[in-house]
């Protein structure tokens, strides 16, 4: 369950981050009541998800998401750059977080 909280605590990541954006400096109302929003329910899911996971690997994952993810709506939605460079970067930032998820979770 906690991984599931640290994924959409990834998600509103991304909604924050765009939000911010949109916001351009906190001027307009609504796009600033919606980075508030976003950001205090990715912020409260990640800290509820670290009371079961270790927070170098839940961190890495909520940052990892949340950074492809804005990536991917930057490109899609706002216009950003598209490129096989920065797709192939986005690609990696994934797999690393899929790497994050499939390492064991103890050492040896």
């Amino acid at each position: 369950m906690a991984w599931v909280l640290v994924v959409v605590a990834g998600l509103f990541e991304t909604a924050f981050a765009v939000s911010l954006k949109n916001s351009e400096g906190f001027s307009r109302l609504w796009w600033t009541l919606s980075f508030v929003v976003c950001a205090g329910i990715s912020f409260t899911l990640l800290t509820i998800a670290l009371r079961d996971l270790p927070v170098g690997t839940a961190y890495a994952v909520w940052t990892g998401i949340g950074a492809a993810g804005t990536a991917v709506v930057g490109m899609v939605l706002l216009g950003d750059p598209v490129g096989t460079v920065r797709i192939l970067s986005i690609l990696l930032i994934v797999a690393g977080v899929v790497g994050l998820n499939l390492a064991p979770s103890s050492a040896h």
